[in-house]
């Protein structure tokens, strides 16, 4: 797609306030692709006017006609799944068949989702002699992250619609066009305008004058634990509500009855999906005492066998991240069994699948996020020693258990102190609610649990 130059407020391509520029890199091969507008506070503010404008009118229409748009927006979704598939390519360096099944497909099923959800849900409800009303929250705030640039969007933009709120947004840096993409389809959709609203922008600038924006009632933000609690003080200094959805250190526990090649396999290919920028991927593998050398031995041929079938990291600060990171585990005591800390092409942010094994629970590899794809196996001694291991870090947002039976993997999962856990290998489900315990996060996203947050009650007494 051809970038916007100006920002999409009001139902109309406005030009921004000032002058500055975005520059798109594809981090394969480190080209500018297109260059968007870096929108300021005073972008921020017409913005907000212009949803707050079209609130009442748009929270007044019944939640049908809100079906309707939202179903309209699923279909050119899916009309252009191929330039959505090729933008995620162009500007994230995700392989263009992992766009294609998942980055692509992913939001339109979350839309169609929505669509029911917005039909069918109960809007209103009689508790004894009270009746009591989920109304809209009001003006949205939206912060998504470059990880799952459409999928994020549209997991806060689509139940916001639904539940009958208006939204600005304002996507990561790294991938607007994806962004603006999704602002050409709600158009299409013949969503209202005002309705939705994109101000392309930097974090500091630009996404820091929404969240901290008086006429905002909600913030909803995907990203860093670290740039979540500055967005939760903000946020409680106006007594205004916020939706998180931060980091993750998600343990995967194998039992010892588990299928091991089967998890370890799965494992393996969890972490190395979206070049292991997944905030809920399991990168910590948890294996034990008797079986953790074979264990080892198939994580490190499971690794290798993805070599250039991964792409690259987003931009080049990433890439020193999550090298660095490499190194550090090695010079803490962790073993390479597979990859490196050596960047493995001189063109592209890439890093090699990597493995590290000997990581004790203490180590920094298996304590902070690193968003790459690095997996760390963790030995146990016993149940408890897993559970401990598993629970052992500031994080709870994903997890998943294997045993040779479900039983025996959800007595364990039953322990976790994580929003969400594979029964091994379970699929995913876009109505089912995901979110964060500790410093993962607050409230959920997806299904009935993520329109929930959108709305507010008021209860009338007779």
């Amino acid at each position: 797609m051809k970038a916007h130059d100006g920002l999409y407020i009001g139902g109309a391509w406005r030009p921004a306030a000032g002058r500055d520029e975005i520059e798109v890199v594809n981090p394969a091969d480190e080209q500018v692709i297109g260059r968007v507008p870096a929108g300021d506070a005073m972008d921020v503010d017409t913005a907000v006017r212009a949803a707050r404008a079209a609130l009442a009118t748009w929270a007044a229409t019944p939640p049908a006609e809100r079906a309707a748009r939202l179903g309209a927006l699923r279909d050119v979704l899916a009309a252009r799944k191929d330039e959505i598939a090729g933008t995620v390519t162009a500007e994230l360096g995700s392989p263009l068949p992992f766009s294609q099944a998942v980055h692509a497909s992913v939001p339109i099923a979350v839309a169609g989702s929505y669509a029911e959800l917005a039909a069918a849900h109960s809007f209103e409800e009689k508790v004894g002699n009270s009746t009591v009303l989920h109304e809209p929250v009001g003006v949205v705030g939206g912060i998504t992250p470059w990880n799952y640039p459409l999928h994020q969007i549209v997991a806060k933009v689509a139940p916001a619609l639904a539940a009958g709120c208006t939204v600005v947004l304002k996507p990561a840096e790294d991938t607007p066009l994806t962004a603006q993409l999704f602002a050409e389809a709600v158009h299409e959709a013949g969503v209202p305008a005002g309705v939705f609203n994109l101000v392309t922008g930097l974090g500091p600038v630009a996404g820091q004058a929404l969240a901290e924006h008086p006429d905002v009632d909600l913030v909803s933000f995907t990203g860093s634990t670290a740039v979540g609690r500055r967005i939760g003080a903000a946020a409680g200094a106006a007594v205004k509500k916020v939706a998180l959805e931060l980091g993750g250190k998600s343990a995967n526990v194998i039992l010892p009855s588990a299928d091991l090649a089967r998890a370890v396999n799965v494992g393996v290919a969890n972490v190395m999906s979206n070049s292991g920028q997944t905030c809920s991927a399991w990168t910590r593998m948890l294996v034990h005492r008797d079986r953790y050398d074979e264990a080892v031995e198939l994580a490190a041929a499971a690794a290798a066998k993805y070599g250039d079938r991964i792409g690259p990291v987003v931009n080049a600060r990433q890439q020193a991240r999550v090298l660095g990171y490499i190194e550090k585990g090695v010079a803490e005591g962790a073993r390479l069994v597979a990859g490196g800390p050596e960047a493995p092409r001189e063109q592209g942010y890439f890093v090699s699948p990597t493995v590290l094994a000997d990581v004790t629970p203490e180590m920094t590899v298996a304590q902070e996020e690193i968003f790459g794809p690095v997996l760390s196996v963790l030995r146990y001694e016993d149940e408890e020693d897993a559970l401990r291991i598993a629970n052992g870090t500031v994080y709870g947002l994903a997890g998943a258990v294997w045993a040779g039976e479900e039983s025996e993997a959800v007595a364990f999962a039953r322990r976790m102190d994580t929003g969400q856990v594979d029964i091994n290998g379970g699929r995913f489900n876009p109505l089912a609610p995901f979110g964060g315990y500790k410093q993962s996060g607050v409230g959920r996203e997806l299904g009935s649990h993520g329109l929930a947050e959108y709305l507010q009650t008021k209860s009338l007494q007779f």
